[in-house]
């Protein structure tokens, strides 16, 4: 007599790609932003990250945030421009564009004006930096149209387990939102009322805020009926070792993060990031005892998580690369203003990022 078979995921068809990888992916495009100003870059980022989501976006709630979050970048932008419009650059600048009536402020809000002359050099940089922090919006908009919440917390080490239930519900909330108001706003014109202005967004507001909430915590509650957050007794010695090295090593590479994004840091930051990871690891490992769990059916990790990962990685190292050898390129000067160059290198660079669009599994649709 035959032993039964066991249950294993299928090996062919469609199916979802690991939500570590699409992250990982999404980091590699969001670090590389950070290591330029160049719209040009930028904007093929933007782009980049764009085209993967519609080739490889699935049909569940949470894959239609995205649209929320670019238009949240344009937000981002606009209030940029907005601010150095009104508020003033501190980049000085000759070529003046236009000039707002300035408000007169008493003497000890020296160095705060309010109008005064526009110039092209303060709206340049403006912009660029308000095109950096909207990249990495749509950056962070990919990874959470693309990963699925839930399956990201099946795949967190047993040590941020409790910590990956709170940022899982947290993470629910904006998905469920942008499903909201697209339910909520088809009802309004399907009874014959409009879906604009204020008193729309009014009437809308307090559902959608209450239809997102119940929903995360509907999973919250799920997720503490099939036994989510026990703990196994362990030596309060190794707690203790555990709780040092995880600490130690998540300080470890914020100093290295900041040290990497810095001018000057370049030198010590790669050793310090190198050991914040091992300790960070060490202590992950060891954390992970006290999560007393089983996984069923576990996500894989194959070649097309290895590339979509290592895309992102590659885009990221080849960027930080190219800005270091041509600063010019990455960083163009507004004082006096240039215009951007667009190096063939960083457009391979960018184009990395492309490869999960051809490389990841198509996701599966749901049923009707």
């Amino acid at each position: 007599m035959s032993s039964p078979a066991r249950s294993t995921r299928p090996s062919i068809g469609p199916r979802q790609l690991h939500p570590g990888a699409w992250w990982l992916w999404a980091l590699g495009l969001g670090v590389a932003a950070t290591r330029t100003t160049n719209p040009v870059i930028l904007l093929l980022l933007a782009a980049t990250a764009g085209y993967v989501v519609a080739a490889r976006r699935g049909d569940a709630p949470w894959s239609r945030s995205y649209g929320a979050f670019l238009r949240l970048g344009l937000l981002v932008l606009g209030i940029r421009l907005v601010f150095a419009v009104l508020l003033g650059s501190p980049v000085p600048g000759t070529h003046v564009l236009f000039a707002l009536p300035e408000l007169p402020l008493p003497a000890w809000a020296q160095g705060v004006r309010i109008g005064g002359r526009v110039t092209l050099e303060g709206l340049l940089s403006a912009l660029y930096d308000g095109l950096r922090l909207a990249t990495l919006l749509v950056c962070v908009g990919a990874a959470n149209s693309l990963a699925s919440p839930a399956r990201l917390l099946r795949a967190l080490p047993g040590a941020l387990y409790e910590a990956g239930v709170a940022v899982v519900v947290a993470m629910t909330f904006a998905p469920n939102l942008v499903a909201d108001v697209r339910r909520l706003r088809a009802a309004r014109r399907l009874r014959g009322r409009t879906d604009r202005g204020v008193a729309a967004v009014l009437s809308i507001g307090l559902p959608v805020l209450e239809g997102a909430l119940e929903r995360s915590i509907a999973l919250a509650a799920a997720m503490d009926t099939r036994g989510f957050g026990r703990t196994a007794d362990v030596p309060l010695r190794l707690a203790r070792v555990t709780a040092a090295l995880t600490l130690a090593g998540l300080l470890g590479v914020c100093l290295a993060a900041y040290g990497l994004l810095s001018a000057d840091g370049t030198d010590w930051a790669l050793p310090v990031l190198l050991l914040g990871l091992t300790a960070a690891f060490a202590g992950l490992l060891l954390g992970g005892r006290r999560s007393a769990r089983s996984r069923y059916r576990p996500d894989p990790w194959a070649l097309p998580e290895w590339l979509t990962a290592g895309s992102g990685a590659a885009a990221a190292a080849l960027v930080g690369y190219l800005a270091a050898r041509d600063p010019a390129a990455f960083a163009p000067t507004v004082v006096p203003p240039t215009v951007p160059v667009l190096p063939l290198a960083a457009v391979l660079a960018v184009l990395l990022g492309l490869v999960p669009a051809f490389a990841a599994p198509t996701p599966p649709r749901r049923a009707s």
